[in-house]
């Protein structure tokens, strides 16, 4: 069988991923931008601002808020440095206490808290999250900057992280050796792979780490 063609925007099994966050990805930036093949233009430039559900103890399922949508992403290995991540559920608000107990909080791997309402708005899930010791909700907005290179989906993005600017790079793929040539190709290599949950711990405190440069 041959390997899957990706199309930026459109859903694949599974991807691995490298992405690594900084503040200074010029150089790459502009390699990747000239090494792309066209994409549609509806994928050259998106905003969105987000909102990441981040817990003390857990560093394995991603969880954040777009455009009234909860959104949980689940660790599932390393494979040569490129970590591959599988969704693990999604829902829409209000969202009932039984899902928030059987499969939100287990995610957030914290002490579950105790519940007063049999549904939640957003504004009501974040306050919960406000009360609770080991969470932070932590707003992210995102400008992000499409392209394609050796078949691998790419993107290039200003983030904002409360408030903190940061730049981040990345290419995905269901195969690992196109990753792997596109990180040579654009002047990535050597660069450390740094995930979304572990980049905003390191922004807030969490982790005593710095970024990539």
């Amino acid at each position: 069988m041959g390997k899957e063609k990706l199309k930026v925007g459109e859903i694949s099994k599974p991807r691995f991923e490298f992405r690594s966050f900084g503040r200074d990805f010029n150089k790459q930036a502009e390699r990747m931008a000239r090494l792309s093949v066209p994409i549609p233009e509806k994928l050259w430039v998106r905003h969105s601002p987000e909102t990441y559900i981040m817990s003390r103890t857990n560093d394995i399922n991603n969880t954040k808020i777009r455009d009234g949508k909860m959104d949980i992403k689940t660790y599932v290995q390393t494979v040569d440095g490129l970590e591959q991540w599988n969704p693990l559920t999604k829902t829409e608000f209000p969202v009932s206490v039984h899902f928030l107990k059987s499969d939100i909080f287990p995610a957030f791997q914290v002490e579950m808290p105790i519940f007063e309402k049999t549904k939640y708005t957003m504004d009501e899930f974040l306050a919960v999250v406000k009360e609770h010791p080991d969470l932070q909700a932590v707003s992210v907005v995102k400008e992000r900057f499409g392209y394609m290179v050796n078949d691998t989906i790419c993107e290039v993005g200003n983030i904002l992280i409360n408030g903190a600017k940061v730049m981040t790079i990345n290419s995905e793929s269901t195969e690992v050796d196109d990753i792997k040539i596109t990180i040579i190709d654009v002047g990535l290599d050597g660069v450390e792979n740094i995930n979304y949950l572990q980049t905003i711990k390191r922004v807030i405190g969490w982790i005593d780490k710095p970024l990539a440069n």
